[in-house]
């Protein structure tokens, strides 16, 4: 079987020094350096960076996105309730 193009798996690259570091079990990079507030600060930097790519709704979807969802729910909380007086009327007739 093959390797896909651009595979991260590098069996037996023959490189002591790759050796040496998978042995000792050291992370790559930056990751491995920085302390507690320095992971936290890249933490939030990413965080961030994820809200800054997201599409905010504007008013009017939002009030529509709103509606649709108060609707939804009033209409569930009514097929429970009937589905409810249902159970009890049919367990109030079975045991008496």
């Amino acid at each position: 079987m093959t390797e896909a193009l651009g595979s991260t798996a590098t069996p037996e690259s023959g490189r002591p020094e790759d050796d040496e570091a998978a042995k000792k079990g050291r992370r790559g990079g930056k990751r491995g350096k920085k302390g507690p507030f320095g992971r936290l600060a890249l933490f939030y930097r990413q965080v961030v960076a994820e809200l800054r790519k997201v599409v905010w709704p504007s008013r009017n979807q939002l009030s529509t996105y709103t509606t649709v969802v108060i609707v939804f729910v009033v209409i569930m909380i009514g097929l429970v309730t009937v589905i409810d007086y249902g159970f009890n009327e049919a367990v109030k007739y079975i045991f008496g």
